[in-house]
This record gives structure tokens, C-alpha cells and sequence, in this order.
């Protein structure tokens, strides 16, 4: 079986060899790239890179507008890295298709938890059909479906909406939905579950009435 290809782009030689030292060990194969035009042209032309770990600020061409152009061409998983924690930051990140974003300094462990994460949900193991009140997610098609109209999600978004749909009626803690959906203790940072949320909402339509809010808690899909 080939191992999974991760693109490591950074600016620092040392951060690149951090991470890459970690992701070997977990055996992936991993691609370096020292500024966003090497970047874009490792991406392109490899043609089957499975996840890319991005910083944000590099030389040339920075990591949003590596973001940009991929995106267009491409749903492959990025993780944004930025010395930076600002909230503008971070929406910017959301709101161009990162499904995770990582401030600086970070644990390489984390990292890598994050990135087996991601890839557990876009190559799952085995599918699943969810369904109700006219939403359809189906788990090994990584597809959903409003009023049988598609929409495009994240990564993220999508196994938010799945936990909510495998867990409707059911009160959920921004705790748990921390633990379950992105897979390790994210410190109480219920920011991101609230951005993922409104971003989840705005895409599903009128059918976002269905993920409610409980005051002071969390969610609740009904």
C-alpha cells in the first residue's frame, strides 16, 4: 500500500525537519517545500498529494494565496500554521477551505493527531448513510445532500454535521463535540466549534435551524 503523501511548506528549515521527523515516524511521505511558489509547483505537479501543512507567512507567494489556488482546483485537507491568532486570522482561513488552523508555537504530536484525524474521515474505512428532515450525509461518498440539492462542505464541517446527525435530540456539550469531532482536548477554545457552526449553517440553508443552540452548553441537532 503507498504511503500517504503530506506537503510541508514553511520558510524555516527547521520547523520543516520538526514536522517531518514526527509525520516519518508515523509513515507518511513527506514533501518539503520552502516558500509558496515551490509549493504550488510541487502540488501540481505530483498530482496525488493526500494533506498540506501550510504556513501562512513566506516569501513570494504567502500561504493564503497558496490556499486560493489550490482551492480551485482541488478539495485536498490544509492546515494553515501562522505565528499569528488573530480572529480576522482565522475566519479568513475558514472562509477560503482550511480545515485546520494551527497558531504557532504548537506540539508536533497535535499535529500529527490532527492530520491522522483528517485523513481518517477522507478515506473512512467504511460508509454510511445518514438521514433527516431532508438531509442526506453519506459517510463513504463524503457527500451531503439538503433538499436533494449537493452542498460543499470541509472536512470539518462534515464530520461536525455527522456527529450532530449521529447524535440528534441529544444535548452536546462544546466539550464533547471538542473530544469527538476534532479528536484531542482543544484547551476550551469553543471559538472554533461557533465558527464551524455558523459556517455549517450558512452552507445547509434553511435546514441550519436544525443544529440548535443551547445557551451557556453547546449544540443540539433536532
Amino acid at each position: 500500500m503507498d504511503k500517504t503523501k503530506i506537503l510541508v511548506v514553511d520558510d524555516e528549515s527547521r520547523m520543516r525537519k520538526l514536522v517531518k521527523d514526527f509525520l516519518i515516524k508515523k509513515d507518511f511521505e513527506v514533501i518539503e517545500a520552502g516558500d509558496g511558489s515551490e509549493a504550488l509547483d510541487i502540488f501540481f505537479n505530483t498530482g496525488d498529494i493526500g494533506l498540506v501543512v501550510l504556513d501562512v507567512m513566506m516569501p513570494k507567494v504567502d500561504g493564503w494565496q497558496v490556499c486560493r489556488e489550490i482551492r480551485e482546483y482541488s478539495k485536498v485537507p490544509i492546515i494553515m500554521l501562522t505565528a499569528r491568532s488573530e480572529e480576522r486570522d482565522e475566519l479568513l482561513g475558514f472562509e477560503l477551505g482550511v480545515d485546520e488552523y494551527i497558531s504557532k508555537p504548537f506540539s508536533p504530536k497535535i499535529l500529527t493527531a490532527r492530520i491522522e484525524a483528517i485523513l481518517r474521515r477522507v478515506n473512512p474505512d467504511e460508509g454510511g448513510i445518514l438521514e433527516y428532515e431532508g438531509v442526506v450525509l453519506n459517510k463513504a461518498a463524503h457527500l451531503v445532500k439538503v433538499n436533494d440539492k449537493e452542498i460543499e462542505l470541509s472536512y470539518k464541517e462534515f464530520e461536525l454535521l455527522a456527529f450532530f446527525m449521529e447524535n440528534k435530540g441529544l444535548a452536546l456539550s462544546r466539550e464533547k463535540i471538542l473530544n469527538s469531532v476534532w479528536n484531542y482536548d482543544y484547551f476550551g477554545d469553543a471559538r472554533t466549534i461557533d465558527t464551524h457552526v455558523k459556517k455549517l449553517r450558512s452552507k445547509m440553508g434553511e435546514k441550519g435551524e436544525l443544529i440548535k443552540t443551547i445557551w451557556g452548553m453547546g449544540y443540539k441537532f433536532e
